[in-house]
């Protein structure tokens, strides 16, 4: 079967996924999909408007926050640097950034509502960050992460400062996964090997190689011409814009864990780097070690929400097994979708969500811009998008499962 035949099946099936992810009763705004195979996308759509109450519709060169799908570049930039031989997973992390060490552990809040704290008695190395077990967590999905900021005034992430990450512990490092701001401090120990801003080692080392051009942390007058608006769902489903909610330009610091701006093709590029071992900017030994589980017994999981406002509670495939790799998440065990065994995938705040099937060599990304994580549109649309593309794909014998 042709490539163009397999392009075309893709084509008529997926655009009626995107559309009906904007079109049914509550749906998303808008969204941009696309899949990849290893020698270029076979797919790109868009549906729906950058910004409810205008005209302006999606394209697929529209900008989008990246949010936590900004992690995996952070991870690529530091597994560099261990190839390399400037850094060590089993370093201490304070060892390049010292105030790492000032981080205490959470204990209980007394009667009166303040934090009661420790020492922690084992130092968080770069392999506890990389694989989100040194004890962080985040504000919106932790209701200690959230209470502690509020009794100490540090600052929300999205303030994009040092400060914002110079939370609290939930337990001791390497007692368990948690999902936090561990990548952020990756992006710090980046930052002091290459004596560098983190968006400037990206632009050489990852984005430079790949031909990546249309991304950053700080947005270009082109790309904030074509950036989406981020939406809100209230409880009652109602959907607002927010055009006035952006990340700060310019950052204090670039924030390794969700800073970065793209369009959606330009993220597809990195996706290909993964699906084809690394060329150009990671050894093929190196992506197959982040693409294993690292966590040993230890699995990830789901998650609760600390503020309803930015995420609801949730699990990627409930009942299927997850552990975590540098830093993706891998789902042990094959997905409802049809993804096999062993892959990779992670998703961003707003609803964005990709995979990299390094087995058959396809990857997909499901972006759109709506708050809380987990949307009931937009999140569904993604499910419906990666399961029509395996069947579709099982159906030219393009699958291996």
């Amino acid at each position: 079967m042709t490539r163009q035949a397999i392009k075309d099946a893709l084509k008529d099936t997926l655009d009626k996924v995107l559309d009906n992810a904007v079109g049914r009763a509550g749906g998303v705004p808008g969204v941009i999909a696309m899949i990849t195979d290893r020698e270029g996308n076979i797919y790109e759509g868009a549906a729906g408007v950058r910004e409810l109450g205008k005209e302006t519709p999606m394209t697929t060169d529209t900008v989008f926050a990246l949010f936590s799908t900004t992690k995996a570049i952070t991870g690529t930039a530091l597994m560099q640097l261990v190839e390399e031989g400037k850094v060590r997973l089993d370093d201490p992390v304070k060892k390049y950034v010292p105030e790492i060490a000032e981080i205490k552990v959470l204990e209980e809040f007394d009667a009166d509502g303040q934090p009661k704290l420790r020492e922690p008695r084992t130092d968080i190395t770069i392999d506890m960050l990389m694989l989100h077990t040194a004890g962080f967590g985040y504000e919106f999905f932790s209701h200690e992460d959230r209470k502690y900021r509020e009794k100490k005034e540090v600052p929300s992430i999205l303030t994009s400062t040092f400060d914002s990450i110079k939370s609290v512990l939930l337990f001791e490092p390497g007692e368990r996964w948690n999902y936090g701001v561990n990548i952020d401090w990756v992006g710090k120990v980046v930052e002091a090997v290459c004596g560098k801003r983190l968006g400037e080692v990206m632009a050489e080392r990852i984005f430079a190689p790949l031909g990546m051009t249309d991304i950053g942390f700080t947005l270009t007058p082109s790309m904030m011409e074509r950036r989406a608006t981020i939406h809100t769902r209230t409880q009652d489903g109602n959907i607002t814009p927010q055009p006035d909610l952006i990340l700060p330009q310019s950052p204090e610091m670039d924030m390794g864990g969700h800073g970065l701006y793209a369009s959606i093709g330009e993220y597809m590029k990195f996706i290909r780097m993964i699906l084809n071992d690394g060329e150009g900017v990671l050894k093929p030994e190196t992506v197959a070690q982040m693409s294993q589980n690292g966590l040993g017994s230890l699995k990830s999981g789901g998650w609760i929400s600390s503020d309803p406002s930015l995420a609801n509670d949730g699990e990627f495939y409930p009942g299927v097994q997850k552990s975590w790799a540098y830093t993706f998440q891998v789902n042990v065990d094959p997905t409802p979708t049809g993804r096999p065994a062993g892959q990779l995938m992670w998703a961003g705040l707003a609803n964005l969500f990709y995979w990299i099937d390094r087995k058959n060599g396809i990857g997909g990304f499901w972006a759109s811009q709506i708050f809380p994580f987990q949307d009931v549109a937009s999140y569904l649309g993604f499910i419906e998008f990666e399961s029509a593309v395996y069947r579709t794909l099982n159906r030219f014998g393009q699958i291996n499962t």
